[in-house]
């Protein structure tokens, strides 16, 4: 018995009811189940995406009776269409540089749409006709760099490139998440290419390590400013001897150690809280900036070493380096 395999279609239909039920009738006459369909008209309003699960030879019939019918557009068999939303000043020549990347890698564009709305910026869609998928990575990461990029939920099956539209559309999620402007958002893709690669070379999933950073930023977002709340306790030690601890909401203790008037610190705390724990620090310690202050870091990770900069001294054992 022959393998069923998966086969997503690019049609070009016509807008008109029924386009669609002429497009299943043919897909269904050969033995071909739809598991998926892709469509947005306010983006396009003839590309149709269709996955169909079929038997080789009978996808060769679909492919051949939808031809017929005008719904297959004359394209390479490995040519892809991946439909991209670029967010623009609205100002003259604003499209000029990401058009220039754009052109220089050969891609054609078989969309595109741009209205102005009165806000400053216009969102330009486009689709990008794709024929190398190697190529279709270095444009995405380089039209990242120069603007804000949506990638929309159209199927391009090839992996590499499913890998780049991860981690560009990740780092965009980062840039609403925390209102990143252009510069952070790139470092958020270049690193999160970083631990694709590290989780690749492991055969693990990206989905569970980005899913925990994602909530992670919304987490941090939603405790910022006045949303931040510091749970606290005080124990008196010996005279002139008090341990403080401040537990800020994402974990990250810091223990403080009074000793008449000089601040030994255990840890430091996330760097993402800098701002509300200084505002904590010079409430609790009356003249603070002024205050003799040492640190001591048991162990180098992020929670622990956030505001090491704050201190006249830092201690760890040769073992945090």
């Amino acid at each position: 018995m022959d393998e069923i395999i998966r086969k997503t279609y690019v049609t070009r239909m016509p807008d008109k009811a029924g386009a669609f039920l002429v497009a299943a009738r043919i897909i269904t006459e050969y033995g071909g189940n739809i598991v998926r369909v892709n469509y947005n008209k306010a983006v396009d309003l003839h590309t149709l995406f269709i996955e169909v699960n079929a038997r080789p030879d009978r996808h060769e019939r679909i492919a051949a009776e939808l031809k017929q019918c005008g719904y297959m557009p004359e394209a390479l068999p490995d040519e892809r269409i991946l439909m991209i939303v670029l967010r623009l000043p609205d100002v003259p020549g604003s499209a000029a540089p990401a058009l220039e990347v754009i052109s220089r890698h050969g891609v054609n564009i078989s969309y595109i749409s741009a209205q102005a709305d009165g806000s400053p910026w216009q969102d330009f869609k486009m689709g990008l006709l794709i024929e190398n998928t190697d190529e279709m990575s270095q444009l995405v990461e380089e039209l990242s760099d120069i603007c804000q990029l949506q990638i929309l939920d159209y199927e391009v099956t090839d992996r590499l490139l499913d890998g780049t539209v991860f981690y560009v559309t990740f780092a965009n999620e980062m840039r609403q998440i925390l209102s990143l402007d252009q510069a952070q958002t790139r470092k958020v893709l270049i690193y999160s290419n970083r631990v694709m690669q590290l989780l690749d070379e492991q055969k693990k999933s990206p989905i569970q390590t980005f899913d925990y950073i994602r909530r992670f930023a919304r987490f941090v977002r939603d405790r910022k400013g006045d949303g931040f709340r510091a749970d606290q306790t005080v124990i008196p030690l010996a005279e002139d001897l008090t341990l403080r601890v401040i537990e800020p909401p994402c974990g990250s203790n810091i223990s403080i150690l009074e000793h008449r008037g000089e601040l030994l610190f255990v840890d430091t705390g996330f760097a993402c809280y800098r701002e509300e724990m200084l505002t904590l620090l010079r409430q609790t310690y009356p003249g603070f900036d002024d205050m003799p202050r040492q640190a001591f870091i048991t162990h180098a990770d992020l929670d622990h070493v956030g505001l090491m900069d704050l201190f006249d001294q830092v201690f760890m054992s040769a073992d945090c380096c």
